[in-house]
């Protein structure tokens, strides 16, 4: 039986990297399935993602984690292997805007995200029978100023609970500590709209209809302490005219929203971002 494993690494640049990556698979009776790279001239560092089998049913992810490490040692190598048949396990947090997580329980359940989504958590009971409905377990957190501090302690306790991966925000209504944003560093995903900063605050698509826009969009980032200005991931643009009005170009944003946020929850959960400071290279 054959078994799929995801190499991903960045190091510095050097002569040998990638004859090291393929002479140490070949030896271990592997064979490349996919393979992308991108060498960062500017810093001098080499991205790279292999896709590979293994025929050799001995062959875990383990043991080649144990016999690549004096590799990536050579080399200075930051790098992760997994074995691509575990699925990321996923808790994605709402408030009361539904779109989001209705797609992505929807990919989840016709196999189009490559995740498994184990627990929606929301500061709202609202969505509840959403989630529900695809058999999700659902946890309603409430949060004001006076419980923030336990709610994040509950949240990240379910985190550990639930052995989670990733955890998505959804659209989900509340500021996250700088704390809790280092505790979950390179594992929360974001989504927001493309009006940031110029249209902040309330109803941004009545701000930008008043002043014309033509673009509406979304983009998807890791969570930092820096709110909303973590890495980006994903950004998706739709085009409008003047004949959408506030409420067209809500429906518009919504559908930026979703399918931004999906391609970053599918490329993260495939192994396809590597993180380089406030800066991601993604193989997608």
């Amino acid at each position: 039986m054959t078994r799929e494993f995801v190499l991903t690494l960045s190091c510095p640049e050097r002569p040998g990297i990638l004859h090291a990556v393929t002479s140490f698979l070949v030896r271990h009776g592997c064979d490349i399935t996919e393979h992308q790279q991108f060498d960062d001239t500017d810093h001098g560092i080499v991205f790279l993602r292999t896709g590979f089998t293994a025929l050799d049913a001995e062959i875990t992810a383990d043991r080649l984690r144990d016999t690549f490490a004096p590799v990536a040692a050579e080399f200075g190598m930051e790098w992760q292997l997994r074995d691509a048949a575990l699925k990321p396990r996923v808790l994605v947090m709402v408030s009361k805007f539904d779109h989001c997580l209705a797609d992505l329980l929807y990919r989840w359940r016709s196999g189009a995200l490559d995740a498994e989504i184990v627990l929606v958590v929301s500061n709202h009971p609202d969505l509840q029978p959403l989630a529900a409905a695809q058999g999700v377990p659902f946890e309603h957190v409430p949060v004001t100023p006076d419980t923030k501090p336990r709610a994040e302690a509950r949240l990240l306790a379910l985190v550990e609970e639930h052995r989670i991966d990733l955890v998505v925000l959804a659209r989900y209504m509340q500021v996250l500590s700088d704390d809790l944003c280092k505790r979950l560093e390179g594992r929360a995903i974001n989504i927001h709209h493309s009006f940031l900063p110029s249209f902040a605050g309330a109803k941004p698509y009545h701000q930008a209809h008043r002043r014309g826009v033509k673009l509406v969009g979304a983009t998807a980032h890791y969570v930092t302490a820096d709110l909303d200005e973590g890495p980006i991931i994903e950004q998706e643009i739709i085009r409008v005219d003047h004949r959408a009005g506030p409420g067209r170009l809500v429906t518009v944003g919504r559908d930026a929203e979703r399918l931004a946020l999906a391609r970053a929850v599918n490329w993260h959960c495939q192994g396809r971002i590597l993180l380089h400071g406030n800066r991601t290279v993604v193989f997608s």
